[in-house]
């Protein structure tokens, strides 16, 4: 079974987030068999800035379905999108 690349754009719903321990409150939250592979951050606006994990989800897990509703339940999020899919 093949595995999947997602890039997921993470905003949180403040700039006084501590953006490393939101990170580690994401990476908590991943299921089984899910690992991030690094973690890129853009500033989107007025100090607000975007955190960006690579995703490496298993091909039969159901996409990334699992990964976007544990970070969307993450404290501190105000949302998640899927950036970018592809099969690696």
């Amino acid at each position: 079974m093949g595995k999947v690349a997602a890039k997921i754009k993470v905003m949180p719903n403040s700039p006084e987030i501590d953006l490393d321990a939101l990170q580690e409150r994401l990476e908590s939250t991943l299921p089984e068999g899910a690992k991030i592979n690094g973690v890129e951050r853009e500033e989107v606006a007025f100090g607000l800035v975007a955190l960006y994990p690579t995703v490496i989800v298993p091909d039969g897990a159901g996409g990334t379905e699992a990964v976007e509703e544990g970070f969307s339940d993450v404290e501190g999020v105000e949302s998640v999108g899927v950036e970018n899919v592809g099969r690696i």
